[in-house]
């Protein structure tokens, strides 16, 4: 999915959105200007975290809206764990989580190009869901690209999430477990995203 500007995106749905608007050179831009673009109606309230959550995880409308409709079609789990589980375990979102990529954007790119391969099979879709136990390693013939070549600092600093384990000497990612939703660390409102798809 091609963003834009994400500036101008960060000025009308928030700077704690993309890593590259919670930066002091873009609050010196911005300086106090406030969010608009969206109604104070609740559907508007709706529209913005929906739209807030797209821009985070870097999605098209369509790809967002059938993880949206596949958590409320669920009846055995809570629809806002089943939507973050599967937001959270997508194969690009996994190795930024992971610090092998310094955004989003960055790790879809690398996992379409086939840089990155799951329990030693290349994969080269961004959307591949991961599983517990699955290993995440750079690809062999990836790992000479001066691209990569400051990989292993960069994981080094990164802090991964409880159900990733990342083993520098050997270096791969492990999925240990799954994604727990602590709302108050998302930025944005999970509940109301689903309220909008419910309509």
């Amino acid at each position: 999915m091609k963003i834009g500007p994400r500036y101008k995106i960060a000025r009308r749905l928030g700077a704690d959105i993309f890593p590259k608007t919670q930066s002091a050179k873009y609050a010196l831009r911005s300086g106090k200007t406030a969010m608009k673009g969206y109604g104070r109606s609740e559907f508007g309230a709706q529209l913005k975290e929906k739209q807030r959550a797209r821009m985070f995880y870097g999605l098209g409308e369509r790809q967002f809206a059938k993880y949206a409709a596949n958590a409320t079609a669920k009846k055995s789990a809570r629809n806002d764990e089943a939507l973050y589980t599967a937001l959270e375990t997508r194969l690009d979102n996994v190795i930024y989580r992971l610090g092998l990529a310094p955004s989003r954007q960055a790790s879809r790119q690398y996992a379409s190009h086939g840089h990155f391969t799951v329990n030693g099979v290349r994969v080269t879709i961004p959307s591949y869901r991961v599983r517990i136990g699955d290993v995440i390693r750079l690809r062999k013939g990836s790992e000479a690209k001066p691209l990569f070549a400051s990989m292993k600092d960069a994981v080094r600093d990164q802090k991964s999430p409880a159900w990733l384990r990342f083993d520098v000497q050997k270096g791969e990612g492990t999925v240990v477990g799954t994604p727990k939703l602590v709302r108050t660390e998302l930025p944005f409102n999970i509940s109301a995203i689903l309220e909008f798809y419910r309509r």
